[in-house]
C-alpha cells in the first residue's frame, strides 16, 4: 500500500511539473504588455466651425503676447530699464510696466502661481481640459506647426499621400526641407524671444547677431530651439499623452457635471452609411470619420472619455458641418455633462449650462481664486515707496566714549522704490538724550540712488550721566523722511545703557 501510495505521489509530481512547465513557456512566449504604442503620424484635416475660429483668435493672442511683449517699452526714468517686462536676474528685480517686484517682495509671484493653479482648477472642474485644448504652450505651437505643414504640403489627403510615398523624389525633398527650414525659424524665434525677457531685447539683439552676447544666452536658445522644433514638428500628440502629467491631474478634478467632449451614442448609433428611413433604425452617425479626421491626437471620440482628449471640439465643428450636410440636428458631438446622459436618453431636455458651471465646487475654486487676487492688488496698492530695516550690532552691546557718554550701534538699510535718487533725513523719536550720528558725513541726511538698497551704519548717542546711559533698555523709534516729498517711514528699536 505504502508502494502504491508512493509511485501515486510520483506520478502527480511529474503531472505538477509539466503544467508548470506549459504554463511558464506560454507566459514567456506572450509578450509583455507595452507602456508605449508605437506612434502613427496624424495629419489632421482643415475644419471650421466656431471652435476652431476660437482657436485661431487664441493661437494669435497668445502667440502675439509672447513674441511682442519684450519689444514693448515703458518710461519709468533714466534710472531705470525702460523695458516693459523684464526679469533682471542680475538685479533682482521684475518689472512688469507700472509694477516692480524686489526679492523680498517674492509672495507677489508666489500669489501669482496660486492663482494661476486654482484658474487651472476652475477651468478643468468646469469644462475639462479647456487649457489644453486652447492655450497650453505645446497645443498652441503645435497649431502652428500643423498650419506650416498643411500650407507648404497641403490638406490631410496630399499630406497623406505624401507620407505614403515611398520614392524621395525631388519634390518630396523640396517639400520636407521647406517644411523643416521653417519650423526651425519659429523654433529659433521662440528660443530669441524667451531670451529677451531677461535683458533690453534691442541691446540683446544686437549682441547675438554681432556674437557679442553671453554663452548663457546662446545655450538658452538652442536649447529652447530644439525643444520647440521636435516638441512642435514631430512628437506633437506624444508630449500630451506620455509626458505631460495633466492628463492624469485633470481626472481627479472632473465630475459627473464637468462639461466635456462627448458623443451622443443613444442618437447616433447604430452607425452605418446609406440612406435614414423609417424602415431602416440606423442612427445620425453615417460614420464618415470627419471627427476622427479633424482630431491633432488621432483619437475617437465615439468610443466614449479618452485620457487623451484635449477638448479642443474640433470634432463638433467637423460633425455639426456634416449634420447640417445631411439634414440632421446639430449636437451628436458636443459639450455634454455625465449627469445628463440618463435624462438625454429618456427624452429629457439637459440641464442648463449655466447649472453645470455654477455649483459648489467651481464656486468654491472662483472664490478662492478672486480672493488671492483680490488680496494682492490690496498688498501691491498698499506697500510703501520707502522701505527701512534697523539691525542694533551687539557685539559690543555698546561702547563708552572718552567723554563718558554711551554709543550705539545700528544697521540701518534704506530701499529706494522711486526711479530717482532720494535724500533721506534720520532722526530720533521718544527720548530727548538721544541724538543720531552717521557714519562718514557730518549731516544727518543720507542719499540713496534710485531702486537701489542702501546700508548706512548709524550711532546712537547719549550722554554721561543721563537716563539712557545710566539705564538698561530704552525704547526710542527712527523716523526716515524723505526730504523731497515729505514721506516718511519709521522703525521702533531699543538703546542699550550701562545698567544693564
Amino acid at each position: 500500500m505504502t508502494q502504491v501510495n508512493v509511485l501515486a505521489s510520483n506520478r502527480w509530481d511529474k503531472i505538477e511539473n509539466l503544467l508548470s512547465k506549459h504554463v511558464s513557456d506560454s507566459v514567456s512566449k506572450s509578450p509583455a504588455p507595452s507602456l508605449y504604442e508605437a506612434r502613427e503620424p496624424i495629419f489632421p484635416k482643415r475644419v471650421y466651425g466656431p471652435f476652431r475660429n476660437l482657436k485661431w483668435i487664441i493661437m494669435a493672442i497668445t502667440l502675439g503676447i509672447y513674441y511682442l511683449t519684450p519689444l514693448l517699452r515703458w518710461d519709468r526714468g533714466s534710472s531705470l530699464p525702460d523695458q516693459a517686462v523684464l526679469i533682471d536676474i542680475a538685479n533682482r528685480r521684475f518689472f512688469f510696466f507700472m509694477i516692480e517686484i524686489w526679492p523680498h517682495e517674492f509672495y507677489f509671484v508666489a500669489g501669482l502661481l496660486i492663482m494661476a493653479g486654482l484658474g487651472l482648477f476652475l477651468f478643468t472642474s468646469a469644462l475639462g481640459r479647456v487649457w489644453c485644448g486652447y492655450a497650453c504652450p505645446q497645443t498652441v505651437w503645435t497649431d502652428l506647426f500643423i498650419l506650416v505643414e498643411r500650407w507648404i504640403e497641403g490638406d490631410r489627403n496630399a499630406r497623406l499621400r505624401l507620407h505614403r510615398q515611398k520614392k524621395m523624389d525631388v519634390r518630396k525633398i523640396r517639400l520636407r526641407i521647406t517644411k523643416w527650414v521653417t519650423w526651425l525659424l519659429i523654433a529659433m524665434a521662440t528660443g530669441g524671444a524667451w531670451v529677451f525677457y531677461f535683458a533690453d531685447a534691442p541691446t540683446l539683439a544686437v549682441d547675438l547677431v554681432t556674437g557679442n552676447a553671453h554663452p548663457v544666452a546662446y545655450t538658452t536658445i538652442a536649447v529652447l530651439t530644439f525643444t520647440t522644433f521636435f516638441f512642435g514638428g514631430f512628437a506633437r500628440e506624444q508630449i500630451c499623452i506620455y509626458a505631460c502629467p495633466w492628463p492624469r491631474i485633470q481626472a481627479a478634478m472632473m465630475d459627473e457635471d464637468t462639461l466635456t467632449v462627448g458623443y451622443r451614442e443613444w442618437r447616433g448609433e447604430p452607425r452605418g452609411k446609406g440612406k435614414r428611413t423609417e424602415d431602416t433604425d440606423l442612427g445620425d452617425c453615417i460614420d464618415c470619420m470627419a471627427c476622427v479626421n479633424v482630431c491633432p491626437v488621432g483619437i475617437d471620440i465615439r468610443d466614449g472619455q479618452q485620457m487623451e482628449c484635449i477638448t479642443c471640439a474640433l470634432c463638433i465643428d467637423a460633425c455639426d458641418d456634416v449634420m447640417e450636410k445631411i439634414g440632421k440636428p446639430r449636437g451628436l458631438i458636443d459639450y455634454l455633462a455625465f449627469s445628463d446622459e440618463d435624462r438625454e436618453r429618456a427624452g429629457t431636455p439637459p440641464r442648463s449650462v449655466w447649472k453645470h458651471i455654477f455649483r459648489p465646487r467651481t464656486i468654491m475654486y472662483t472664490s478662492l481664486w478672486s480672493l488671492v487676487g483680490v488680496g494682492l492688488v490690496v498688498a501691491l496698492f498698499m506697500r510703501s515707496d520707502i522701505e527701512a530695516t534697523v539691525a542694533p550690532v551687539r557685539n559690543p552691546t555698546f561702547v563708552t566714549l572718552s567723554d563718558g557718554s554711551i554709543r550705539n550701534t545700528y544697521e540701518v538699510r534704506l530701499r529706494n522704490k522711486h526711479g530717482e535718487d532720494r535724500m533721506f533725513r534720520i532722526s530720533l523719536k521718544g527720548e530727548p538724550d538721544l541724538r543720531v550720528q552717521l557714519e562718514g558725513t557730518p549731516y544727518e541726511a543720507v542719499n540713496v540712488p534710485a531702486d537701489q538698497m542702501k546700508n548706512q551704519r548709524v550711532y546712537v548717542i547719549a550722554p554721561a550721566g543721563s537716563a539712557p546711559a545710566n539705564g538698561s533698555l530704552t525704547n526710542f523709534r527712527f523716523w526716515f523722511e524723505d526730504t523731497g516729498n515729505g514721506d516718511r517711514v519709521h522703525k521702533d528699536t531699543v538703546f542699550n545703557g550701562k545698567g544693564q
